[in-house]
């Protein structure tokens, strides 16, 4: 096994504990009512398999701001696949994709998935998928349809959870909303010393705060 697959399955395999203690708890309570297929957490079409896939929403109850879709792909053919788009049912856009620390190969708005081997989306330094205005369609609870368009397979489809970022997925979910800094007081006379400079701000991280489920 290449060491891009092995590192696939080792985050592949964290992400399914999470999702399987979810799956277990909805199926125990309300399953039928739900529509939950646990089975439906895994997908294979072609060189294309698609494992524990979520989507993860805010922390807060009735938070609004973007969400973030978590999955591990992997690619068993001998070439390259470019993964170009992921829609999840009931909202307006695709996901704004984004490469991963290490990945040299991709560019903003694709992830190029490696000849026999993954890509994990979601979680520190990986790639990212984030639902800029998911909407009212997304809600917490929902078993919901998400498709993944790659470069020669296709459409790639399959049901995943839908979960907050809290407990199990905070590291896999969407970044909080910024809070919008107060503007500076008409009677302040004070200005910012010069030789002070601020401090870059972090890009926003699927990883930072989590993700989604099967």
């Amino acid at each position: 096994m290449s060491s891009s697959l092995r590192r696939g399955a080792l985050a592949a395999s964290a992400l399914a504990f999470s999702i399987a203690s979810l799956a277990g708890c909805a199926a125990g309570n309300n399953s039928q009512t739900l529509e939950i297929k646990p089975d439906n957490a895994a997908v294979t079409v072609g060189v294309i398999k698609i494992q524990n896939a979520i989507v993860v929403t805010q922390p807060e109850r009735g938070a609004e701001g973007p969400a973030a879709v978590a999955a591990t792909v992997f690619n068993t053919s001998g070439s390259d696949q470019t993964l170009t788009g992921i829609t999840v049912d009931g909202t307006s856009a695709s996901a704004v994709l984004t490469p991963g620390k290490d990945d040299t190969k991709s560019k903003k708005g694709s992830l190029v998935v490696p000849a026999g081997g993954s890509v994990v989306i979601g979680g520190a330094n990986n790639a990212s998928a984030v639902l800029e205005k998911p909407g009212d369609a997304v809600k917490n609870g929902n078993a919901q349809k998400i498709t993944f368009t790659f470069s020669e397979t296709g459409d790639v489809s399959l049901q995943a959870f839908v979960v907050p970022a809290t407990n199990y997925f905070t590291a896999w979910g969407p970044t909080a909303v910024p809070t919008p800094s107060s503007s500076p007081s008409a009677g302040s006379s004070e200005s910012p010393s010069p030789s002070s400079s601020p401090s870059p701000s972090s890009s926003p991280s699927t990883s930072e705060s989590p993700a989604a489920g099967h």
